[in-house]
């Protein structure tokens, strides 16, 4: 992807050093001339930024400021590239001035790629954190250890932090132009807001002893009945809500073959131009029926990311 855009939680300017993790006299030193990021798990995660227009930036404070002791160690985050080492810690947000609490949802897609990428690995560690305070082996209650990268319960048994892999794809139907269309559905597990309607790309998780390939294969033909092919990899970016690592692919598609949705897991399914989808994105309505009007992606996720790449030609 070299000299492409990347997805917007994909982007990072950090030296993750991992080899100072098991290093504790390092890390105490560093501790005292770091950058802190503070992360609020009572408030969903959320950190907080200056600026409203874009792009918003990240705070941070030393580790002078905290207000009180973390709820779980500092993590290592990595070192800056004026050799300035980062930490996270999970504490209320302090109030300070000009600032406001803010979920990477709402703008990972607006930050530098700095600030992108610490905002998300951060995240991504914390919950994992969260979610990982007994041993799935012995049962045992886990601490955290090696600087926030991996948890250990008393005799010694440690896990380290995994992703749970997920596959992404803009099913297309290959044509060119403006008439040219992509297949998005509806979740039936989506909250329903009156007079919208969202409409993505499908997606799943990769299942054991599965490719992502393969993953792409099964999961559109068990949740809108299509067959595909060409399937093209595009890129990948972590979604931390709470751990999975989301595979893009762009892959094509009969327009003509029958849609028949799971409807444990579609809700609506249908193809869209790329006359409507541009009309949408300029914020234009779109009607898909039942007074309802088109809604696409957020604009952190990779979803979106493949839309504009199949808008703009790249498949």
């Amino acid at each position: 992807m070299s000299g492409e855009p990347a997805p917007p939680l994909a982007r990072s300017t950090l030296d993750r050093a991992a080899h100072r993790r098991t290093d504790p006299a390092w890390l105490a030193e560093a501790w005292e001339r770091a950058r802190v990021l503070v992360l609020d798990s009572a408030a969903e995660g959320r950190a907080l930024v200056r600026g409203v227009a874009s792009p918003p930036e990240l705070v941070l404070v030393g580790p002078g400021d905290l207000p009180e002791v973390p709820r779980s160690v500092p993590m290592f985050l990595g070192v800056e590239p004026d050799g300035v080492p980062v930490f996270a810690v999970d504490l209320p947000l302090p109030a300070l001035p000009e600032t406001r609490p803010a979920h990477l949802r709402e703008v990972g897609h607006l930050m530098t790629d700095r600030d992108a990428g610490l905002f998300t690995t951060a995240l991504a560690l914390l919950n994992w954190h969260l979610r990982h305070g007994y041993s799935s082996t012995t049962g045992k209650a886990t601490r955290a250890d090696e600087a926030g990268w991996s948890r250990i319960d008393p005799g010694g048994d440690r896990v380290w932090p995994r992703t749970d892999p997920a596959m992404i794809v803009l099913v297309h139907d290959g044509a060119d132009g403006a008439d040219g269309r992509c297949l998005l559905g509806n979740n039936a597990a989506w909250p329903r807001t009156p007079g919208q309607r969202r409409y993505s790309c499908l997606a799943g998780y990769v299942e054991p002893g599965e490719s992502a390939e393969a993953a792409v294969l099964r999961e559109v033909r068990e949740e809108v009945g299509v067959p595909v092919e060409e399937i093209m990899y595009v890129g990948s970016q972590s979604w931390p809500f709470p751990g999975s690592l989301m595979l893009g692919f762009l892959a094509r598609a009969d327009a003509e073959a029958p849609i028949r949705v799971d409807p444990a897991e579609i809700a609506h399914a249908r193809w869209f131009t790329r006359r409507e989808i541009g009309a949408a994105l300029a914020g234009e309505p779109v009607p898909v029926g039942g007074g309802d009007r088109l809604v696409l992606p957020p604009p952190s996720s990779i979803a979106l990311f493949l839309v504009h790449r199949w808008l703009d030609g790249h498949c």
